[in-house]
């Protein structure tokens, strides 16, 4: 009998040597074996690429540990392997398409003297037209812009970037803005932008991005939108509900609609040996019915991301869900990725998700959306075919596999929970449906919905399935409620388009200024003083690197109020969790933050904040930072 272990080994065995053998190739000298050229590049460890191992050397390392089946060496080069894919995600992953290009920007002292006095201690400005083209007015709707940077124009973005709307009457007001997902790619920058935009219907409105100020703080703008919580365990609340996700592994346990009574959708019992929550996918049964994967089984999240601001909360997970009786079978087949978005001020919250295919496979059956809530909270059906108009009670014959809304509401409370399916596509296989309709009881339940799209197919390498479902909260009115839905999904499905624009000529006088107190040059104590001395703070660990916390990226923000310095700093990883090591020192010749900060005139005290969030990485290293480092360009 053949052994399949020993089968899987040697095609693993195969492809890391491949792996390894072409790493070889490529760098050893003639007259060298692999091993001795491997010595002589990381004896004295001058360069980069001497500091570290490749994803390809590391697979070659790996393959010769699982040969001798050293299966702890083996599981330790794993996550080594994963750590160093971390790093180069985060360090090389396009930014993608930005909407306004780095070298396009005009200079604040360019602009109409309104508009310039009230921006006056920023440098820079780029111009975001907002078009609405459904027909609908907008008030306070999400909009995300990737925006691109010049290097040499600003320092920090997260600090910096400030978002002003211009007004009919040419006037300026700021708006609340979230920036997220900066990366340093050569000497450009690129961020992510939110704010909430107000357009009216068919129109047009600018906004103006300011940029370039070295005094800037960190913003705090007022919102409804608050999160507790770590990690991917979170609870998310606005105006409109309160989300609880699985300490466990991330999924949308617990809903609570927050109207006078408060109802809140779970659901309970044992779950499937997995802790029950109200939403079930991803998930697929292998062929031959033999058993099933789900996202829910995870113990915890395989990655994750998790991206906090007042106007969004991003909830990113992915990888390949479990067995039953993992990590007994553990096949590497189907990628599932699941994201929630919940927004500042809207009374829906977003899911993305895909479900792709890396290797040929079969399945039974296989689901991208299932809601199941414990309890009778509902008493009616709701359902909206291709035509866009919503129905109550059960779902046309004709329909069935065509759905693009699907939900529940109580006739006498008028709660409702309404799923709004704005993407529902497959690439690389036919026949996908769009199921899901509505039961008001399932056994030891209560109502369900179950979007299952194929059966006994065969999932060829390559293929994707996609998905973008907004999930509305909103009561249900017995008068225009089926209008009110329909809305919602219209504007959804017809996002605000974004694009670069030119400065507007018509400029009035905008009282204030958009500057905050200690953002203006005005602080008792000199800001750029304040970052000079930082940058004598060193991280000795690095014993001849020569490096600061500056140019190392983990100084967030610099507040002065009065005679006190209030320093927000992050660490590297959480393996070095004691920030004093940094603001106090530990004795020998360290330079802490905190006395290198109170020699400076004027300085009475410093108060050093530690934060994890944003998390840190490589993109916070400052160009002269990745010389000191000899990071690669």
């Amino acid at each position: 009998m053949s052994d399949p272990t020993a089968t899987g080994r040697r095609g693993f065995l195969k492809m890391t040597a491949m792996a390894g053998g072409l790493a070889a190739s490529q760098s050893a000298p003639a007259g060298q074996t692999d091993q001795q050229a491997q010595t002589a590049q990381s004896i004295h460890e001058t360069k980069y690429e001497d500091r570290t191992d490749s994803v390809e050397e590391k697979l070659r390392l790996l393959a010769a540990a699982y040969r001798k089946r050293d299966y702890r060496l083996s599981r330790a080069l794993a996550a080594s392997l994963r750590e160093t894919l971390q790093f180069e995600q985060h360090d090389q992953e396009s930014s993608g398409e930005a909407v306004i290009a780095p070298d396009t920007f005009g200079a604040v002292g360019d602009m109409p003297e309104p508009w310039r006095r009230w921006a006056r201690t920023w440098r820079y400005y780029k111009v975001l037209d907002i078009q609405e083209t459904a027909g609908a007015e907008r008030s306070g709707e999400p909009v995300e812009a990737l925006i691109g940077f010049r290097g040499d124009q600003a320092d920090s973005l997260r600090r910096e970037v400030r978002i002003a709307r211009v007004e009919p009457d040419g006037g300026l007001r700021e708006v609340a803005c979230q920036v997220s997902g900066d990366v340093r790619r050569e000497t450009t920058l690129f961020a992510r932008v939110q704010f909430l935009a107000h357009v009216l219907a068919s129109g047009r409105t600018t906004y103006l991005v300011f940029y370039g100020n070295p005094d800037a703080e960190l913003p705090s703008y007022p919102s409804d939108l608050t999160v507790s919580g770590e990690g991917f365990g979170l609870d998310i609340e606005n105006d409109y509900y309160v989300a609880s996700l699985s300490r466990q592994m991330g999924q949308l346990e617990r809903l609570k609609l927050k109207r006078e009574h408060g109802l809140e959708l779970f659901a309970g019992g044992e779950g499937h040996g997995e802790p029950p929550g109200i939403d079930w996918a991803h998930d697929y049964v292998a062929s031959n019915n033999f058993q099933k994967f789900r996202i829910t089984n995870w113990p915890t999240c395989p990655d994750y991301e998790v991206i906090r601001g007042p106007l969004c909360v991003t909830v990113r997970r992915w990888g390949f869900p479990n067995s039953t009786i993992h990590p007994l079978f553990t096949p590497s087949r189907m990628n599932i990725f699941v994201e929630y978005r919940f927004y500042a001020g809207a009374p829906y919250f977003i899911k993305e998700g895909s479900m792709e295919v890396i290797k040929d496979m079969e399945i039974t059956y296989l689901r991208d959306d299932e809601w199941v809530f414990s309890g009778h909270s509902f008493t009616d059906t709701l359902w909206m075919g291709r035509n866009g108009k919503l129905r109550t009670g059960p779902v046309d014959a004709a329909a069935q596999d065509d759905l693009w809304a699907t939900g529940f509401f109580h006739r006498v409370s008028r709660d409702a929970f309404l799923a709004l399916f704005l993407k529902h596509e497959a690439e690389g296989v036919d026949g996908l449906k769009h199921t899901g309709a509505p039961q008001l009881y399932y056994k030891w339940h209560g109502p369900l919905w179950s979007r299952a799209l194929f059966q006994n197919a065969r999932m060829p390498k390559g293929s994707v399935l996609r998905q973008k479902n907004a999930y509305l909260v909103l009561p249900f009115p017995e008068q225009g409620g089926a209008e009110m839905a329909e809305g919602w999904r219209q504007r959804l499905i017809n996002p605000l388009v974004l694009r670069g624009g030119d400065l507007p000529s018509d400029a009035s006088a905008t009282p204030g200024s958009l500057a905050r107190p200690g953002e203006a040059a005005d602080s008792v104590i000199d800001k750029q003083r304040i970052w000079e001395a930082l940058a004598d703070c060193k991280d000795y660990q690095l014993y001849t690197a020569d490096v600061s916390v500056v140019d190392l990226g983990l100084i967030y923000d610099v507040r002065v109020r009065g005679e006190t310095v209030h320093v927000v700093m992050t660490m590297p990883h959480r393996g070095r969790p004691r920030h004093g090591y940094f603001a106090w020192g530990s004795g020998g010749n360290l330079q802490p933050i905190r006395d290198r900060l109170l020699k400076l005139p004027g300085v009475r005290k410093v108060v050093v904040e530690p934060v994890w969030e944003p998390a840190w990485s490589s993109n916070r290293v400052t160009e002269k930072g990745r010389r000191a480092l000899g990071l690669p360009d």
